[in-house]
């Protein structure tokens, strides 16, 4: 077997060698081992952004009765301690590589020459059976003087050893808006300038809004701008020059670093996959039918190199699902009905399945139901002093109660979620569950079951949610 990429594709590896202790794997990986995720991705995020939360909780400390004072932010500690954790994980996942028996590891670039054949190294290598585990690189938009000022990415912005005064971000998604939420709680002066009309347009609309509202209070945010331009007009210091998309101005905006966050895209091309016979669509992502496999039989793709939903948890299930259908032989179809995701910011922000609007465009505005309740209106939040507008919203069909989808901001969504997730993935994907299981009290899972003991009609919960809490729905 020909592994390319050392990330969630070393799940099967690990399982094949288990199956059958005698199989040989060529495993490719022209970066650090270990995956986008590990070496630069959502591990070192999350570290970092522990930090983060930290500080901006000791800041509301005060109103429980806590006198407390951030004397110091130590930039390079808590930079040098992401790195070490890091670092700790790629060279013992290097060790292992190098020293199995079953592994020949070529830490270099690869490319197909053929049909189940790659050059490497100096080396031709063929195999039967190649796992395509090839991750992705950060979108760079075509800005005019942008390379020559400089700029970070997501895949950089980890070696940085200083804290810049100031920082522009360009980009309004979810590297944006974790980025933004760091580096201002370090200190920095943060701007986030987003081409699109919302501020992380791929959440609800009332989310995007409360998360603009909160997160606007620490750094700025400017939505429907498209940056045209870069100039570097100092030593240290940059100038952006942004396009209003709605009113047709411009306005300028000065740092002393830029961070590029806006998106990422297919890196497949440096491996002539056309050489191979697998095809790719318009974009470069590398075509799988719904087992995984490519149009060349027994090659298969998985995570980031297929396209179809960047992050690790999918890539670990793919790998799950191509174990099953290229080492067990068996014929699993990939499943997507439930593919959740949360954004680690202050508040965090969680979701999973159909959003609204998806919702009663396939199933219809009268058999949708919404469940609303927000965390300040249970006990552990009324304990935890929260008093900004944090909420669930579920939302399921009615009559069955199937859950449709499900979205969250405030305090631990990310964890709070997975109660709804779990019920998902049962066969009747009831809500039902939820509503009737016993919840720990005061804890503050009981806003989930509150949510879902909440349900009204789509109208009802947009002229709540509009004039009580004064959030768009649009």
């Amino acid at each position: 077997m020909i592994v390319i990429g050392t990330g969630s594709a070393m799940e099967i590896v690990n399982a094949a060698i288990q199956k059958n202790p005698h199989i040989k794997v060529a495993i490719i990986d022209k970066d650090e081992p270990g995956g986008i995720c590990l070496t630069r991705g959502c591990i070192p995020s999350k570290i970092l952004l522990y930090s983060a939360e930290l500080i901006r909780t000791l800041e509301n400390a005060e109103e429980l009765g806590v006198d407390v004072e951030v004397k110091e932010v130590n930039f390079g500690k808590i930079m040098d301690r992401m790195r070490t954790l890091v670092n700790t994980e790629i060279n013992a996942i290097r060790n292992g590589l190098s020293h199995s028996k079953n592994v020949d590891y070529y830490p270099a670039k690869a490319e197909f020459v053929a049909p189940y054949t790659l050059k490497v190294q100096d080396n031709t290598i063929t195999s039967k059976m190649i796992i395509l585990c090839t991750g992705s690189k950060p979108t760079i938009p075509p800005i005019k003087g942008l390379e020559k000022a400089g700029y970070h990415t997501s895949d950089t912005i980890l070696k940085m050893k200083k804290l810049p005064q100031s920082i522009a971000i360009i980009g309004g998604g979810y590297i944006a808006a974790e980025y933004g939420h760091f580096f201002s709680a370090m200190g920095a002066k943060v701007t986030v300038i987003g081409r699109n009309p919302r501020f992380l347009p791929e959440e609800e609309p009332e989310i995007s809004a409360l998360a603009e509202k909160e997160l606007g209070k620490h750094m700025r945010i400017i939505v429907n701008h498209e940056v045209r331009e870069v100039e570097k007009t100092s030593s240290d210091e940059k100038k952006l020059v942004a396009f209003d998309r709605e009113s047709k101005r411009t306005v300028e905006i000065t740092a002393q670093e830029i961070l590029v966050a806006t998106g990422r895209s297919s890196n497949t091309d440096i491996l002539n996959p056309e050489k191979s016979g697998v095809k790719v669509d318009k974009d470069g992502w590398i075509q799988v039918n719904e087992y995984l496999e490519t149009s060349q039989p027994n090659i298969w793709a998985l995570g980031d190199a297929d396209g179809k939903y960047q992050f690790k948890h999918v890539a670990n299930y793919e790998a799950l699902i191509v174990y099953y259908n290229a080492i067990l032989k068996n014929k699993v179809n990939v499943d997507y009905h439930a593919v959740p995701h949360a954004a680690f910011t202050y508040p965090e922000i969680a979701s999973v399945g159909l959003k609204e609007k998806e919702a009663i465009e396939k199933y219809g505005k009268d058999k949708v139901l919404i469940g609303f309740h927000r965390y300040q209106d249970t006990a552990k939040g009324e304990a935890m002093n929260i008093k900004e507008d944090y909420f669930v919203k579920i939302i399921v069909e009615k009559g069955s109660m199937k859950i449709l989808g499900a979205h969250i901001i405030g305090p631990h969504a990310s964890m709070l979620i997975q109660e709804i997730i779990n019920v998902m993935y049962v066969p009747e994907q009831s809500a039902l569950p939820i509503m009737t299981a016993m919840h720990i009290h005061p804890a503050l899972s009981e806003v989930v079951q509150k949510a879902v003991g909440s349900l009204m009609n789509p109208d009802i919960y947009h002229h709540i949610i509009e004039e009580h809490y004064q959030l768009s729905t649009k």
